[in-house]
């Protein structure tokens, strides 16, 4: 089956926890502290793979969860790094963030790897606290979340040239013929549902991937029917092969039929309009063909035109001969304009604060990621892994700042969802 596109939610493993330990030896009194750091949790890595053509691995596991670093132990025992996942994809699967629609990666090279949701760092452990001023710190902490996102695969196959048009225009036909594809062929509309891939390969050797892609109808650019499966799997060929059945059957306008095509095809994206593109009159072997062909080069006297019969193999050989060379003297095209390609990156001013202070229900709700990945770190059963909580708030500027908008010692002040008492 096959399946280009999937929605996941990833939650990489938690660090380990640092453990609070002191050595304890006979006839070592005053063994000091020993407590190891905990291992970083597992990272989910997605990872292109030549020999996969489908994302259905993926479609019932709606949730991937790394495993949690090992905790650190006494005797200076660090804990192990949990095992990353990995999770692999067929070439041409552009992973988004789906909360922002932000491009994460674009994998298009085989075993190309790629970090998606890291794992936590390991929680420290006391001994790592230990300075000349405070040679025997009694806390430790935990282990830092797991990076938990919301993404978007999609798969746009990686073609060299892709043939679209009309349902029923010969598309499917053309590929069995010329190809190593046996596609799915039948006389009525919309026989192929899903795009078929070919290697053609020339007499001199010389091969290329051509593809098969859905049939477009009017509307696809806005999702009608099976456009948006059309149009975004074509953004990713090199050239565009229209195949227009030149004989008019099924009382198709071949000039129509045309336009309608480059019509949704420009409303869609510019970038995929400007590739480059040629006719493939198909059907020829059919009366009246020719006098519409006729008809077809007085409106469009530029085009490139092949003129072929894929039912009985006629024409065939010029086009793919040609089709090879010009596919030879083109440059690697950019499967993204660098304009459309965003980072998934955010980047802060310098004078921006890193966290926000809002009202809500009378409760001062602090939130930021440095101070929530603080708070959720942090023992709250040791009395020194509290004091230094409460320092790192007060160099953050957040008891200043919490001064200024107008709390008061008494007021609650919610981090994480966990409420508390702001005292001096």
């Amino acid at each position: 089956m096959f399946l280009d596109e999937v929605k996941l939610k990833l939650v990489a493993g938690n660090g380990g926890d640092g453990c609070t330990s002191f050595r304890r030896e006979k006839y070592v009194p005053m063994g000091g502290p020993d407590g190891g750091s905990g291992g970083r949790g597992g990272n989910i890595v997605f990872e292109a793979e030549k020999g996969l053509k489908t994302l259905i691995d993926l479609k019932y596991h709606k949730i991937i969860k790394a495993s949690k670093g090992e905790n650190g132990k006494g005797k200076n025992m660090t804990g192990k790094n949990a095992l990353d996942i990995i999770i692999k994809v067929p070439l041409g699967t552009t992973i988004y963030d789906d909360d922002t629609n932000l491009i994460i990666a674009d994998l298009t090279v085989d075993k190309e790897k790629v970090i998606v949701a890291s794992g936590g760092r390991g929680g420290k452990g006391n001994k790592a606290f230990a300075t000349h001023d405070k040679p025997a710190p009694s806390f430790s902490e935990l282990g830092e979340p797991g990076e938990i996102r919301y993404v978007r695969c999609e798969l746009k196959l990686l073609a060299d040239v892709g043939l679209v048009g009309m349902p029923s225009v010969g598309k499917s036909s053309i590929l069995a013929s010329v190809s190593n594809s046996n596609p799915k062929i039948a006389s009525y509309h919309f026989t192929t549902l899903n795009p078929n891939l070919g290697v053609v390969t020339l007499k001199n050797k010389e091969s290329f991937v051509l593809a098969d892609l859905p049939g477009l109808i009017v509307g696809a650019s806005n999702g009608v029917g099976l456009g948006i499966k059309f149009l975004k799997h074509a953004s990713r060929t090199k050239i565009l092969a229209h195949v227009i059945d030149m004989s008019g059957s099924e009382g198709r306008n071949p000039i129509e039929d045309y336009e309608t095509i480059r019509k949704e095809i420009i409303d869609y994206s510019e970038k995929l309009a400007s590739k480059k593109e040629i006719i493939v009159a198909n059907k020829m072997d059919i009366p009246n063909a020719k006098d519409n062909l006729e008809e077809f080069k007085k409106h469009y006297p530029d085009k490139i035109i092949f003129e072929v019969s894929a039912l009985n193999k006629e024409g065939l050989d010029e086009l793919l001969e040609y089709l090879a060379k010009t596919l030879k003297e083109m440059k690697n095209d950019d499967l993204y304009n660098k304009n459309e390609y965003e980072s998934s990156i955010i980047y802060r001013f310098k004078n921006e604060k890193p966290y926000t202070i809002s009202r809500e229900d009378d409760i001062w709700v602090i939130k930021g990621k440095e101070i929530e990945t603080l708070f959720a770190m942090t023992r709250w059963d040791e009395e020194e892994a509290i004091n230094r909580f409460n320092k790192k708030l007060k160099k953050m500027g957040i008891e200043e700042e919490l001064a200024r908008i107008g709390a008061k010692k008494g007021d609650e002040i919610a981090i994480n969802n966990y409420i508390f008492e702001w005292k001096d």
